[in-house]
């Protein structure tokens, strides 16, 4: 058993860790990431724009501004967050996962700080960022309330969060875990467990909870006709949300 008030799962950890040479494989174990990723990025780029009033014909819309991507695995968020303006510190508790991310980043002549932390280790250090982000993580962590709480810590006076993941309902177990990990062979099986997926409701409490108020909620929903994935009102399986620190 994990200690209480810690993010950190080591069977979740190993589970990652052991695909880590194949982050930025985009046939790989974490193709349904790269897939994920232009939707994802469109929605992070189109809300901190509104939320900071930049500039969305800049190239680095975002100078000038400090972000954390909590649990960032290989890079695949950290890397393009960067290449818009942000100063990125990228955490993640598995070292094997920070590897892969610290030697991309660096081939790609990218500045970023990657470190093996958990969130609330680097909120107890003192960090704040303009911006957080949290995807595809909630629903892996060992003590869910003890990210929220790290993430309210992290988020600076103004700034902003945006966090990704599955909705705890039977459609998200049909299509999240059966459809995904044992049908379509989307991800290795076992990945999710669906009793640790999120209502929406739950997120923004939690989030509430630590000073952050949700400021919009929003499906991913898959499109089989074009292949990909599309934001949508549909918040049955995956769903982000964004909130703000007044």
């Amino acid at each position: 058993m994990e200690p209480r008030g810690s993010t950190a799962d080591s069977g979740e950890i190993e589970r990652f860790a052991a695909h880590s040479a194949g982050w930025w494989n985009p046939a790989g174990e974490f193709a349904p990431l790269h897939r994920l990723n232009p939707v994802r990025l469109d929605f992070i780029r189109g809300g901190l724009i509104t939320h900071f009033g930049r500039d969305s014909r800049a190239m680095r819309p975002f100078a000038g501004l400090s972000l954390v991507d909590i649990g960032c695995g290989g890079g695949l968020i950290a890397e393009p967050m960067a290449r818009l303006g942000f100063r990125v510190t990228a955490i993640d508790a598995a070292a094997a996962a920070i590897d892969v991310a610290r030697a991309h980043a660096e081939a790609g002549g990218l500045a970023i700080d990657y470190r093996v932390a958990t969130a609330e280790a680097l909120a107890a250090e003192g960090a704040r960022f303009d911006v957080a982000l949290a995807l595809e993580l909630v629903e892996h962590v060992a003590d869910r309330e003890a990210l929220f709480g790290a993430i309210g810590a992290l988020v600076a006076p103004g700034g902003a969060f945006v966090g990704a993941t599955l909705n705890r309902t039977p459609r998200a177990f049909a299509l999240g875990i059966v459809g995904a990990e044992y049908v379509l062979g989307w991800l290795p099986r076992g990945t999710h467990d669906w009793r640790r997926f999120v209502r929406p409701s739950e997120f923004v409490l939690g989030l509430r909870r630590n000073g952050l108020q949700a400021t919009r909620l929003a499906g991913l929903t898959y499109a089989p006709a074009h292949g990909d994935w599309v934001v949508s009102e549909d918040l049955s399986v995956n769903y982000m949300v964004m909130a703000r620190r007044p």
